[in-house]
């Protein structure tokens, strides 16, 4: 359970990797979330299912395999040390694991895909602010800044004082879905809501607005 000021009422939340979280406002008691929590287990045993198919779709890293980030390679490979270890070069992801281990193994798979999440973190540091910045002058928004991070559930989102946060997951996107989030961003700079002309604005700057929120809808922040 965890306890937001932001919550107006008690709320469960299921999340890929991340189980059963129950979201409590400040008024609730514990006591009380616990018995929401019972009178929905119902609810929770039906929806687990889709929760549970969404995990087997995480990709399992072999050293047999390709998987490419975007723009370096990642290499496993077996030493003779009982340490695990990450190494990046201009091109490849280098994670080290003990020889007499199988890749496999979950603590050695987390690992691997923390290493990942560095080298996303990286490479969106060097390639989005740019994207962004290129965007605003195109079509002529102005914004404050550009902050790097990893969110659970958005891809990105924009400040009142118009700073645009993105996702550093970004980077596993296809290249027209990622520019569709930086103007998606960009749009709200102007439009704060989602309302009638925020998406006549980004239809007109992206070219096809609601096939493209469609299109991102199919991917997931923390499954890959």
């Amino acid at each position: 359970m965890q306890r937001s000021l932001k919550a107006k009422r008690i709320s469960i939340r299921l999340q890929p990797l991340k189980g059963i979280r129950v979201v409590v406002p400040p008024r609730a008691t514990f006591e009380e979330a616990q018995r929401f929590l019972e009178s929905k287990l119902d609810w929770i045993k039906h929806h687990l299912p889709k929760i549970e198919k969404q995990e087997n779709h995480l990709t399992v890293f072999r050293p047999d395999e390709n998987y490419h980030t975007f723009s370096h390679q990642l290499c496993l490979l077996p030493h003779d040390k009982a340490a695990l270890k990450a190494r990046l070069t201009q091109t490849q992801i280098q994670v080290f694991y003990p020889a007499y281990r199988a890749p496999t193994d979950d603590d050695i798979q987390q690992f691997i895909r923390k290493a990942l999440d560095e080298t996303y973190r990286l490479e969106a540091k060097n390639y989005l602010p740019t994207r962004v910045d290129y965007f605003a002058r195109q079509f002529g928004f102005s914004y404050q800044k550009v902050v790097i991070k990893k969110a659970g559930t958005r891809w990105g989102s924009c400040s009142y004082q118009n700073n645009i946060n993105l996702n550093l997951h970004l980077m596993r996107l296809p290249a027209h879905l990622r520019d569709y989030v930086i103007l998606h961003e960009l749009a709200h700079t102007v439009e704060k809501n989602h309302g009638p002309r925020f998406w006549a604005l980004l239809d007109k700057i992206s070219g096809n607005a609601v096939g493209l929120d469609k299109e991102i809808k199919k991917y997931r922040i923390e499954i890959y």
